[in-house]
């Protein structure tokens, strides 16, 4: 395959990694490279990466702000399931993976390149969600994953590449890294070395984004939360794009350590790993939905929507994002969403983000019929006898079966 590729281009964070696999494209394949550096609002400067794909001899160096349609296009339809997976993570890596994955695809047919290649290891879910969505999105498309093909299996042997190839390395890549982070504007995932043994509680020092629950402010912070159709719009009254939206979230959750998670997950590639996830403005957003939708679905829309939810998780940890079971599903939730409009109030204090109030024009809430006083609205206690008389009748039937096989 060597020979068939003249140009390839490459997911480049500028760290050690992508950039011991930027020389290695050169020198395995003889074949000019493009840099694609995504900023995701992970918080770091991305000019270091340009600089550093420039000492590399790279002309063609992209690198794109991508926050807006991170947000609007891909975790605010996500949020609209009020997306978990195992009941607990928040898909803030997930969730990037295929608007990175969609870029690396466009500009290589921009720029008539062969093949993509990304810096997944063989034992991640990102090998798997970066190339299932060039599957989905150019059929044609090469995919070079280095992790697979080299010999290069330690951090030593990376290290040692390096400074072979004069690959400048930071000074606190030359011992081993505490834990690795991965970071954008949903949330920051922290795995690794200190975070190995499950048995062992997370340092402190491990936590980015949020403060320890109990250095938080001892006064709550009460905040309103604007939505339409089911996406949010505001805070506290003021109108903001939604990257703009989740960053506020963010400084405001992460203030009052709201959004803290030690999980131990199941890849998808078939073994366990533990992360500290830190997802302050999404924990926020997920109970602000939640109250939101309460008011706004009926019963039979919610209920559905709770079902289906697992599934559509799971479709987007697994990589499938760019798959026609999920754009189904996403039409269907997306449908339950056209009243969803509204404010949500919610208190934040010490980790804990709870809602409080909720009102919208599309309530279905009426206090006519759940009041405990005379109502308007026609109730008549009555009918409830044959209601439960009704889906009473097959567990009667059920009993008395039971009770004469047993004699």
């Amino acid at each position: 395959m060597a020979n068939e590729i003249k140009k390839v281009v490459l997911a480049y964070s500028g760290g050690l990694d992508t950039s011991i696999i930027l020389k290695w494209l050169q020198e395995t394949y003889n074949c000019e490279v493009v840099t694609f550096t995504a900023d995701l609002g992970q918080g770091e400067e991305l000019e270091p990466a340009r600089k550093k794909a420039e000492m590399f001899g790279i002309r063609d160096i992209r690198i794109e702000d991508l926050r807006e349609e991170f947000v609007r296009d891909f975790v605010f339809p996500m949020f609209r399931a009020n997306t978990v997976y195992e009941g607990q993570y928040l898909l803030g890596t997930s969730i990037a993976r295929p608007l990175i994955a969609k870029r690396l695809v466009e500009i290589a047919q921009e720029t008539g390149a062969d093949a993509i290649s990304h810096g997944a290891t063989g034992k991640g879910n990102d090998q798997v969600r970066f190339e299932l969505t060039a599957n989905a999105l150019d059929p044609s498309i090469k995919v070079i994953a280095p992790w697979r093909e080299w010999d290069l299996r330690s951090r030593t042997q990376l290290l040692a590449y390096a400074e072979a190839n004069q690959i400048p390395i930071a000074k606190d890549k030359r011992g081993e890294a505490p834990f690795s982070v991965d970071a954008n504007l949903l949330h920051t995932s922290s795995e690794g070395m200190v975070l190995e043994d499950p048995a062992v509680p997370a340092p402190d020092y491990v936590a980015q984004r949020t403060v320890d629950p109990e250095k938080a402010p001892n006064e709550p912070e009460i905040i309103t939360i604007g939505y339409e159709k089911g996406d949010p719009v505001s805070v506290n009254g003021v109108k903001l794009s939604p990257a703009a939206l989740l960053t506020k979230l963010n400084e405001l959750g992460g203030k009052h350590g709201v959004g803290r998670l030690d999980l131990v997950e199941n890849r998808f590639v078939g073994m366990k790993s533990r992360g500290l996830y830190e997802t302050p403005g999404g924990s926020i957003l997920l109970v602000a939905h939640r109250g939101i939708e309460s008011i706004t679905l009926d019963r039979g829309e919610a209920h559905l929507k709770d079902e289906l939810m697992p599934k559509y998780a799971e479709l987007i940890y697994n990589g499938f994002w760019f798959s026609p079971e999920r754009e189904m599903l996403q039409a269907l939730i997306d449908k339950s969403q056209e009243y969803v409009s509204g404010e949500v109030t919610v208190k934040l204090y010490k980790g804990s983000a709870n809602v409080i109030a909720r009102s919208s024009a599309n309530s279905l809430y009426s206090m006519d019929l759940v009041t405990f006083e005379e109502g308007a609205v026609a109730y008549d206690h009555k009918d409830a006898a044959g209601f439960i008389r009704l889906n009473g009748l097959r567990l009667k039937t059920w009993a008395a079966r039971n009770k004469k096989a047993r004699g």
